[in-house]
């Protein structure tokens, strides 16, 4: 036979999870307000920059593969 719900624990549960999340959230808020006042750009603008320069790259190979292909020698 199953237990019967512990409805104490389960909200306890869901308690600490709400709560390392806003925890988690306030941190990060703390750390872009840092980067602000640092005169840093925000994180995903950063992340941003580093996979377009790795796209660029990528995109003048990308259309030589593919005429290869469309025109058989490939």
């Amino acid at each position: 036979m199953a237990f019967k719900p512990n409805y104490n624990q389960q909200r306890a549960e869901r308690n600490r999870a709400k709560e390392l999340k806003k925890q988690e959230k306030q941190q990060r808020r703390e750390e872009e307000a840092a980067r602000r006042a640092a005169g840093l750009p925000p994180l995903d603008e950063v992340e941003t920059a580093e996979t377009d320069d790795t796209d660029s790259d990528d995109a003048g190979a990308a259309p030589e593969t593919m005429q290869k292909d469309a025109t058989g020698n490939g």
